[in-house]
Order: structure tokens, then C-alpha cells, then sequence
């Protein structure tokens, strides 16, 4: 029984928790650009690897984006393609093509993000991932935005596409969660979160914070890590950009190892954070996961456990439930949260796995394994 009281615990901790995470979202204004007028010059960085399925789409909405062209360059880094996605980028004349030269090293998008960085001319820079599509309006709005809040640093929203299938509606879900967090976390400046499919910040900042130096070792973190040099530095100047006009879509993972590798690969740098709130706010969440997962387990032993767990499990789809509504409304997906209760225990189950794995185990990305 003391593991259902622990789990009663961790559940009213985590409660407080994600209903202040409802409360930063619905704080979070929608932006609507007080004028047409933004004049910043803005760098694309795109890092690709073996991307030929998606980068003609990508390339093909950056030749659609509303923003003067004398403002915005697109900059393509190969990072050591093996498919024909170099050809594909020497279609689109705009678009600057380099190839990153850099071998054996641990963090290969950190590296060739610092490569299109050091080439680009732009004041500002903006990045996203190869497998993504913008809207026409994203560097106007990201322009604007930047203009009026004088922000040094833009965390900005992505959705996932393909709604076709069980691993891809849960991810959808899950998604869900993680940009209402992300724009309530930020909304209220207690922790950090973003995404680098959809970021921006100054140049001059990247330099100034010292690029990726010190973070440089780690496989993953080119987003987070990086936003909390520059929030330290900066603690005013960054803000979450809420709006339809800015939202970048990209691909839901196909397979379960492929969803697998890019959850591990996220929690690998979670013991990277040096700022204990989110540290705090990780290891909550992941222990009330591990509670539930154990009292499953526990209950083959003691069947009145599962009550218990059962309890807990409709309390928490209750409480996510009410803070991801408004989330889901936001990107026009209310239509998934019938099935929200079907997926607790597949979430449970990942967050447990992911977390573990992200902390000891090596992880697949883009073809290589790397920690």
C-alpha cells in the first residue's frame, strides 16, 4: 500500500503541475502583427541528411513565403548525404547548398547548423528541419514578432502531420502536450522548452553566448541547450510566438523504432539541464509514469492495487484532459482527444522506456548511432 500512497502523492504534485501549465497556455496572447513593414534580414538554416523524400516540399514552401525576397536567404546544410537530396537542393537556385565537411563527432546537426550559421548574412536566424513544411506567412509573422518584442530569441509552434494510424495519432497526442507545455513553460519563464524545427535568434546572440561551445558534446540538445545559454544571458528577451500564421508541420515518425530512437534521443539530454526547475519538472513526470508502471506490476501480487491504479489513471486523463482541450483546439485537433483515455497506458509504458533508455542507451539517428 505505501506504493499507491506514494502514487497518490506524486499524483497531486503532478496535478498542481500540468494545471499550471493549463493556466501559462491560456496566458499566451495570439499574435497578430501590428504592421507589414518588418524589415529584419533573416538566414534559413536547414540541416539535411539522406532527405530526398522531403526537401523539395520544404524547399518548395520557402519559395512561397510572402517575405521579400531581398530580406531571406535559405541556406541547406549536406551533412554527409547519401541519397540525392544535394541534387534536389541544386534545383532550387535560391538556395544555397553547403557541404558539411566535419566527420566523427557526436553532435552532426549542432555542427552543421554552426557551419550555415557562420555562412549565413542574415540578422536573423531562423531554423527548421528538413522534413518540414512552412506556411507562407511564417517569416513575415517570425519578422514581425521579433520586431515588435524586441526578442533575441523566438520559440515558435510545429505540428505533426498523417493522422493514418495508431502510432501516429498517438504521437499526434503526445505532440500536443509537449507544444502546450513548451508555449506555457515559456508564457510563464519558469523552465525552458522549444523545438528546432520552428526557432529563431539573432546572430550576433549565437556568437555572443558562444555558439554550442560547452553543449557541442552532446548528440542532441541544439534547441534547448542552446535557449538556455541564451536565457541566462537574456532573461526578458524571449518569448513564445503563438500563431496559425507560424506553425511548421512536419512528418509523424513512421515506425515504433523510429519513434523510439527520436524519444530517446530527446530524453538523452535531460540530464544536460543545469536549471532545476526543469530538472524538477522532468523527474516528476517521469516518476509518477514509473509509479503507475509499478503499481501494474505490483498488482499481479496484490490485486487490490489496481483500484487504486485504475483511480489514478482516469484522475490523470481528467487533468491532462482539461489542459490539452484549449491545445488541441488551438491546432484544430479536438477530434483525437476521444481516444485520449485508450492511450494512458501506451504512454505510460513509452514515457518509462524513453526515459530510461534516453539516460544509458545509445540511440539511432539518421543512420548513425551516437549518445
Amino acid at each position: 500500500m505505501i506504493l499507491l500512497y506514494i502514487s497518490i502523492a506524486l499524483f497531486i504534485m503532478y496535478s498542481v503541475l500540468i494545471l499550471y501549465y493549463r493556466a501559462g497556455w491560456r496566458q499566451v496572447p495570439v499574435f497578430v502583427p501590428k504592421s507589414d513593414l518588418a524589415e529584419t534580414k533573416i538566414s534559413v538554416i536547414i540541416p539535411a541528411r539522406n532527405e530526398d523524400e522531403n526537401i523539395g516540399k520544404l524547399l518548395v514552401s520557402m519559395q512561397a513565403q510572402t517575405y521579400p525576397g531581398h530580406l531571406y536567404e535559405v541556406i541547406v546544410v549536406d551533412d554527409h548525404s547519401e541519397d540525392k537530396t544535394a541534387e534536389i537542393v541544386k534545383g532550387f537556385p535560391f538556395a544555397k547548398l553547403i557541404r558539411e565537411e566535419a566527420e566523427h563527432i557526436n553532435s552532426y546537426k549542432k555542427k552543421a547548423l554552426e557551419t550555415g550559421i557562420a555562412a549565413a548574412t542574415g540578422d536573423l536566424i531562423v531554423t527548421t528541419d528538413a522534413d518540414c513544411v512552412a506556411p507562407p506567412n511564417w517569416l513575415k509573422t517570425i519578422a514581425a514578432f521579433k520586431e515588435e518584442k524586441n526578442a533575441v530569441f523566438i520559440a515558435a509552434p510545429v505540428m505533426l502531420e498523417n493522422e493514418n494510424n495508431f502510432l501516429q495519432i498517438f504521437q499526434l497526442l503526445d505532440f500536443l502536450t509537449l507544444q502546450g507545455i513548451t508555449a506555457a513553460a515559456v508564457q510563464k519563464k519558469i523552465h525552458n522548452m522549444c523545438n528546432g524545427a520552428n526557432l529563431a535568434y539573432e546572430k550576433k546572440i549565437f556568437y555572443e553566448v558562444g555558439g554550442f561551445s560547452g553543449i557541442d558534446h552532446i548528440a542532441s540538445g541544439d534547441d534547448m541547450l542552446l535557449m538556455n545559454k541564451i536565457v541566462k544571458r537574456f532573461p526578458d528577451q524571449y518569448f513564445y510566438l503563438l500563431s496559425k500564421e507560424a506553425i511548421v508541420k512536419t512528418n509523424a515518425a513512421k515506425t515504433w523504432k523510429e519513434f523510439f530512437s527520436q524519444r530517446i534521443r530527446w530524453a538523452s539530454k535531460a540530464t544536460q539541464y543545469h536549471d532545476p526547475k526543469i530538472f524538477g519538472a522532468l523527474f516528476l513526470v517521469y516518476c509518477f509514469n514509473l509509479f503507475l508502471f509499478i503499481l501494474f506490476v505490483a498488482g499481479f501480487w496484490n490485486f487490490f492495487l489496481w483500484p487504486g491504479l485504475f483511480a489514478l489513471l482516469i484522475g490523470k486523463t481528467i487533468i491532462e484532459s482539461a489542459f490539452i482541450y484549449p491545445v488541441a483546439k488551438f491546432y484544430n485537433k479536438t477530434k483525437l482527444l476521444r481516444l485520449f483515455l485508450i492511450f494512458q497506458p501506451v504512454h505510460i509504458v513509452y514515457m518509462v522506456i524513453a526515459g530510461w533508455l534516453g539516460r544509458f542507451s545509445y540511440f539511432e539517428w539518421k543512420g548513425r548511432k551516437v549518445k
